[in-house]
């Protein structure tokens, strides 16, 4: 048995890829951002050949960095973007149309028809989602829709569809495996989470031809072999994972009631819930967080679009900042006499709204107000988001009988870029009234891509034995007076509230 894996973290705006040991130290890392594209106001694109390109250079370059070669590397794992949907030719592999990124909302209208119509029920019962353009299959409607001749070339058999993982597996293969795992297929709203199966009534619900659909997966499991002349030789593909569901994995939050949430261009909250779905009361998602042997795990899962975007936006369209570290500097030397609120839709807003209509605004703005009072109000907003988040899967959680772990005061473990900062963890503790706890290893999305890969390949230990490894960097506790958080945090509904589009 070799002794290394090789993670492939193929996010929204960078690729990345890392080698590591037998011990998960890490030997080898490479990234590489990938352009974005915004062609209509509310639409997100990628360019499929762009991440396949960043894919293959990452993994060449990490492996270089580390010093090795395929033969020292026992598995690969892959974690992706979810929701984002290609559609490609079977035949020569590429895609027939821009990948419609998770973010776009250019099917808000048809989802809201469907609502309308009073289908959201069969969705979210069966998917636990919601009918929002979030997920992939309203968006796989949209490609065949408008695209030349998609739709019939998919009733035909010739094109197939995949979010990100199923895509970059397929080249990996070149062409010999089309598949996903359990959590990909779980935020298309096409497959059934408690019968463990793509749904037909769903396929027809949104025009989808089964052909086209990846076989779905356990999260460790035997993905293939990667083509030889990639790498420099066939490495076997072992584990595989969506983003926030490889962070889960990544944060060792194994037992039922434990939380993460994850920063970085969105922000994303999971709370396990164990072997039962909990259906949600607050519109919050009922999602798949892993699957083993064949069981799947549930989460709750709140989603905020924009977290770590809010703070880009700042640097690169306003440029009132150098770089994005630069915002919890400023943040800190704000004027506490300036309650200036940001609710950042730019694409709308997430749970536990749902409103796709509804865009950004800023709040309580004065001729005294600057780049500083800016910058805190961004990251304020993920804070405030966050508590909502929060706030609502306790609520949920409680409803279904839980008042163990969870329940309360929770201990948030966080990962992602906008964890480095200081200011924003400590204000995000006071927030929430709760500890945050940042982990030695931030970036636990790929951390849990190579343990799948590693569990997957049998080099690593079983969930329970992994979790032990678990370190903490920081823990973050709470200092703010009741009062100020309270007024805070309704100042911050207040500016919700003239935003959503209902109003």
């Amino acid at each position: 048995m070799t002794g290394h894996v090789l993670a492939i973290d193929q996010g929204t705006t960078s690729t990345r890829a890392m080698v590591f040991d037998e011990a998960m130290r890490v030997k080898g890392v490479a990234q590489m951002e990938f352009e974005q594209h915004y062609p209509h106001p509310g639409w997100v694109e990628h360019e499929p050949e762009d991440l396949w390109a960043t894919v293959v250079s990452t993994c060449r370059r990490a492996m270089t960095s580390a010093g090795v070669e395929a033969g020292d590397i026992a598995s690969i794992g892959i974690t992706n973007q979810r929701e984002t949907t290609v559609v490609w030719d079977r035949r020569t592999g590429r895609a027939v149309a821009p990948a419609i990124v998770w973010q776009d909302r250019r099917t808000a209208a048809t989802c809201q028809a469907l609502r309308e119509a009073g289908r959201e029920t069969l969705v979210s019962s069966r998917t636990g989602l919601l009918l929002d353009p979030y997920f992939s299959a309203s968006k796989i409607a949209w490609i065949l829709d408008n695209t030349d001749g998609a739709r019939s070339a998919a009733e035909a058999g010739r094109l197939a569809f995949g979010t990100v993982d199923s895509f970059l597996l397929w080249r990996l293969t070149d062409g010999a495996v089309h598949a996903t795992d359990a959590t990909n297929a779980s935020r298309t709203a096409l497959y059934n989470i408690h019968e463990g199966r793509w749904d037909e009534a769903l396929l027809d619900l949104f025009r989808v031809p089964a052909c086209m659909l990846p076989e779905v997966r356990d999260c460790a499991a035997d993905f293939g072999t990667s083509d030889p002349d990639l790498l420099g030789g066939p490495i076997a593909i072992r584990g595989m994972a969506g983003d926030q569901q490889a962070a889960t994995v990544g944060q060792a939050c194994f037992e039922p009631g434990m939380v993460k949430s994850t920063y970085g261009t969105g922000c994303f909250a999971v709370l396990n819930t164990g072997n039962a779905p909990v259906i949600s009361k607050s519109r919050l998602l009922t999602t798949i967080a892993y699957q083993f042997d064949g069981q799947p795990t549930y989460a709750l899962e709140g989603a905020i679009f924009v977290a770590g975007a809010a703070v880009q936006w700042l640097r690169d369209g306003l440029h009132i900042l150098e770089d994005a570290a630069q915002s919890g500097d400023l943040a800190a030397i704000a004027d506490a006499a300036q309650e200036v609120y940001m609710v950042p839709a730019f694409v709308g807003l997430g749970a536990p709204y749902w409103d796709a209509e509804c865009r950004g605004a800023i709040f309580g703005l004065t001729r005294g107000t600057g780049r500083a009072e800016l910058a805190r109000a961004a990251l304020e907003a993920v804070c405030f988001q966050t508590n909502d988040l929060i706030d609502a899967m306790h609520g949920d959680w409680r409803a279904a009988g839980h008042e163990g772990a969870g329940a309360g005061a929770p201990v948030l473990r966080v990962d992602g870029g906008m964890v480095a900062s200081d200011w924003t963890m400590q204000r995000l503790a006071d927030v929430l009234d709760a500890p945050v706890d940042r982990p030695r290893m931030r970036e636990t999305t790929v951390q849990g891509a190579a343990y799948l890969a590693g569990y997957g390949a049998g080099l690593y230990p079983d969930p329970t034995a992994f979790s032990k490894g678990w370190a903490l960097e920081r823990r973050f506790t709470p200092t703010m007076d009741a009062p100020v958080r309270e007024r805070m945090v309704a100042g911050w509904r207040d500016a919700v509230s003239r935003t959503l589009s209902k109003n």
